[in-house]
């Protein structure tokens, strides 16, 4: 309503002259009722109202109007008589509605610089959003151009132990830019935890292929920024991926299942296992030269001040404590 007021003056004066006049007609009104000594009672209410709907002149104006409506008729000796009595009236009742219109103008005035800045802050908030989507979006188009370049390379190499190694830095780069893409994707990044990891290993299990095999995901009450949640994603990934690749063999049907919840000491544990046929018993040995994926894992777990494990059992467990 002020800002129609603001946009359109003559309604604003309309509504000085409307609101002097009510207050006119209510005070003429309770004349019979009033007790002596209050002849501008209902007016102050018309002088603020439309100080703070229609702004300061609509307000000056307004307290004119009501200034000698209540000097003719309501303040004796009335008629624009003056005397001691009469004039020290007109002084308080100048006093009382300048400090009241002098108040509303500066808290008007107030709210409307308040409303630029906010406005200045949500397109500032708008540029840098669009800004740092578009170099997420660079970065994850980078990734996925080396990851090109590496297929390129390829190509070109007879070593099958060197094409392997390529393949497997290739994938790595294509999952990375994916994880990148989803959780800096607007429409996905207030995504819960579990929801998010839900949806990295559907992509997985998707892109490898394997459709009997399922992947349960509980995430209880644990909370991420964009930044551990990549990494902890990526962790996610490599460790469904070694699972995908030799936890079933030529099985075509199969459980991998997601736990992570918090531990009650300001940390939290993820646990990923599979129904294969586990890890061998001398875990050292999958952390040679030729066990890259174990060297990630740990890496990506040092990233987050992570303890990685791997529990001996039914099928391949890897499990994670961090702080969350």
């Amino acid at each position: 309503m002020i800002r129609i007021f603001q946009q359109h003056p003559v309604l604003a004066y309309a509504l000085a002259i409307l609101s002097a006049g009510l207050g006119f007609y209510v005070r003429w009104a309770l004349d019979g009722v009033l007790p002596p000594g209050f002849p501008y009672l209902t007016f102050f209410p018309a002088v603020i109202l439309t100080a703070f709907l229609a702004g300061l002149w609509p307000g000056i104006l307004c307290a004119i109007l009501s200034g000698l409506s209540a000097w003719w008729f309501f303040i004796p000796p009335t008629g624009f008589g003056l005397s001691g009595a009469s004039a020290l009236t007109l002084v308080f009742f100048v006093f009382v509605v300048a400090v009241d219109i002098a108040v509303i103008e500066l808290m008007r005035r107030a709210l409307v610089s308040l409303g630029h800045e906010q406005i200045l802050t949500a397109q500032l908030y708008e540029r840098q959003r669009v800004m740092f989507q578009e170099l997420q979006h660079r970065v994850a188009n980078n990734m996925t151009f080396v990851a090109a370049l590496l297929q390129i390379k390829k190509r070109s190499i007879d070593n099958p132990q060197a094409s392997e190694a390529l393949d497997e830095a290739r994938e790595r780069l294509v999952t990375m830019a994916q994880i990148h893409r989803r959780l800096y994707d607007p429409a996905t990044i207030e995504l819960s935890v579990s929801a998010s990891l839900r949806e990295l290993c559907d992509d997985l299990i998707q892109a490898a292929g394997v459709g009997g095999v399922t992947c349960s995901v509980e995430a209880d009450d644990v909370n991420l920024d964009t930044t551990r949640l990549v990494t902890l994603s990526l962790l996610v990934a490599e460790v469904v991926t070694n699972s995908l690749k030799h936890a079933f063999g030529s099985r075509r049907e199969g459980q991998i299942t997601l736990h992570l919840a918090p531990r009650g000491d300001g940390r939290a544990v993820l646990t990923i296992a599979d129904d294969g046929p586990g890890f061998p018993a001398t875990i050292p040995d999958l952390e040679g030269r030729r066990s890259l994926g174990f060297g990630i894992m740990r890496s990506l777990a040092s990233q987050l001040d992570g303890q990685l494990e791997f529990p001996q059992g039914a099928g391949a467990q890897v499990r994670l404590t961090f702080p969350a």
